[in-house]
């Protein structure tokens, strides 16, 4: 099956600030849990996406968050800069290359202004969790493609196995 990953699970050095969160290596995460992960990404046509970049920001870049989960929505970086076209220019990116791959399952960066597909943080900068769906995450889920996070890799699991 054709799976959209974020980059930066992955292990590209894409985060905002310029490291990554990569499953495989990372600390947080079991050797049973980086093992699940190593057999997604062996029985899977993987395709590697981080939408933040592709809408144009850099590496490294200021954090971001919504400011508004509703239309029109609003992102700001740490610095009070409207960042809200780079996150729709690259949610709609992502979009694309779904459609035009067939890909209909995706593997996103939780709590991420743009891949949360859960909860995201409150627009405060102070590390508040809410529940929400960054903007990415929004857009393919309304397009049917079913999101899962790197915590709920079982889940993923299951998920193609019934494929």
């Amino acid at each position: 099956m054709k799976i959209l990953i974020s980059a930066c699970l992955l292990g590209e050095d894409v985060r905002y600030d310029g490291e990554n969160s990569s499953i495989a290596y990372g600390a947080n995460f079991t050797f049973a849990q980086k093992e699940l992960f190593m057999d997604i990404l062996c029985d899977n046509e993987i395709y590697s996406f981080c939408p933040e970049v592709s809408g144009g920001l850099p590496i490294p870049r200021e954090p971001a968050e919504i400011i508004s989960l509703t239309k029109p929505f609003i992102i700001k970086n740490k610095e009070g800069e409207d960042v809200t076209i780079n996150f729709l220019l690259g949610a709609k990116n992502a979009l694309d290359l779904c459609q035009k791959e067939g890909i209909s399952v995706a593997l996103l960066k939780a709590n991420s202004p743009s891949c949360g597909n859960k909860n995201i943080y409150d627009g405060s900068f102070s590390g508040n969790l809410i529940p929400g769906e960054g903007i990415t995450a929004k857009l393919l889920n309304e397009n049917g493609i079913k999101i899962f996070n790197e915590k709920e890799l079982l889940e993923l699991s299951k998920f193609l196995k019934k494929r």
